[in-house]
């Protein structure tokens, strides 16, 4: 069962989360708060995975989600937001969370993008821009450029890269790979160590940076 929190101001987003999520048969949201009860309830709670407002008229959304990643073996934290192209997005990126969901996803699509984000995988609306990408690596990476980071990686580390950008976990890398888990772990590793990044979503955008990724489609993909 993934225990799932969603943090956000706003009473009506907070009940259509829990009744699209909680009709999942795999899910549970363990609680739907504003963002001022957030940290003490992921405290008490320990959810596995935090569906957290960016923008909250009482308490900043990148200030919650830095306490939370604070927090000792810290739950996986996602952003939800109104805006495909909000400036706090790279921010959030660069602070650990495992991406961004916009709050009109396709119902159909939520309990998948919450077990993607749950294994490990990261999730990335399919309508983030280009514009927002490079906005994000203009201010958090610098020389050497994306393609020469990109050019460090061995053939396998780059197809994994490939495989994280489509957002599987380890596990799911590994079966598609013949890979075993910690072979895989040790890969993906080795490609944030190569490309100077710290999380798995970063990765991603500089992957996508260096046109090793095919163009995003239309809907919301993991």
């Amino acid at each position: 069962m993934i225990r799932v929190l969603v943090v956000d101001d706003e009473a009506l987003i907070r009940t259509g989360f829990t009744h699209i999520l909680d009709a999942a048969d795999d899910i549970q949201v363990v609680a739907a708060v504003p963002g001022g009860q957030a940290v003490r309830t992921v405290q008490e709670l320990r959810p596995d995975l935090v569906l957290l407002d960016i923008r909250m008229p009482d308490v900043d959304g990148l200030t919650i989600l830095a306490e939370v990643r604070r927090m000792q073996d810290p739950p996986v934290v996602a952003m939800l937001t109104t805006f495909d192209t909000d400036e706090y997005v790279a921010a959030a990126l660069r602070s650990g969370a495992a991406g961004f969901l916009l709050k009109d996803t396709d119902p159909e699509q939520l309990p998948h993008l919450v077990r993607t984000l749950a294994r490990g995988g990261t999730v990335l609306s399919s309508k983030v821009t280009r514009a927002m990408v490079d906005a994000y690596l203009d201010r958090g990476a610098h020389e050497p450029s994306a393609v020469r980071l990109v050019e460090r990686l061995s053939e396998r580390e780059r197809a994994v890269l490939v495989l994280m950008a489509e957002g599987l976990a380890n596990t799911d890398i590994g079966e598609r790979m013949h890979l075993s888990t910690g072979t895989v772990k040790g890969h993906v590793s080795a490609v944030l160590s190569k490309l100077q990044v710290g999380s798995r979503v970063q990765a991603v955008l500089i992957a996508e940076r260096a046109g090793l990724l095919t163009p995003p489609q239309d809907e919301d993909t993991p």
